[in-house]
Parts: structure tokens; sequence; C-alpha cells
């Protein structure tokens, strides 16, 4: 499992998880699409946008191996603004290729593309 290093661990000052520090032993979590509601909380939000921007940060739009991403994280975003890079897809494998769907993740989180001047 490929450790992305630079990467946030969680969101900071909540529980909010980005990565996980060791392969599952009973298999790997599938990434699987989680629908959005409107009425998610406020939290939830901040932690999709925070995560988003990470990405974008990390790997702009370049594919990625999900290596020790969350599994639960992604899937809030995978099938949107996150998707398969590879076909076939296998979204139980920790070398699986995802991509950021730009277009779509701009309309989604237009605050995570705007450049850092501070």
């Amino acid at each position: 499992m490929l450790k992305h290093r630079g990467f946030p661990g969680r969101l900071a000052g909540t529980d909010f998880q980005f990565t996980i520090r060791r392969p599952n032993p009973k298999g790997v979590t599938a990434i699987t699409r989680r629908e959005r509601f409107s009425d998610r909380r406020p939290a939830d939000k901040r932690a999709d946008a925070a995560f988003f921007a990470a990405l974008w940060a990390q790997f702009g739009d370049e594919p990625f191996e999900r290596g020790n991403l969350d599994a639960g994280r992604l899937s809030w975003l995978f099938g949107r603004e996150v998707i398969a890079a590879t076909d076939p897809f296998d979204p139980a494998d920790y070398e699986a290729l995802l991509v950021i769907n730009e277009p779509l993740a701009r309309a989604s989180f237009p605050d995570a593309f705007e450049e850092d001047w501070t």
C-alpha cells in the first residue's frame, strides 16, 4: 500500500479521517459511490471540501494511486469529482488508479482551485 507523504491524515480539530495507517488485514475496503444529500451536516460538507482540496493540491489533474487514502472519505467523492482512471477498475485495490474530474470538481468545490497567496 502506497503511503501518500505530505497528505493530511485528518481534518484539523475533528475526527474526520483522510488516510489510513496500515492495510486492513481482513481485506481492502471497497470504494463505493455515496449519495450526498442537501441536508448533510455542515461539518460533513467541510470535510468533503477539505479532503478534495488536499487531493487537488497533492495530485492536480494527474492520475493517482488510491494507496492509504480513506475509502469512506473517497466514497463521498467517487463517481463525481473523483473517477476511475483505468478500465477495468477494481474498487477494492490499494493500487487502483483514480483521477479528478476537473470540470465537475470546479463546480462542486470552487474554493479548492483558488491560489493561496499567504
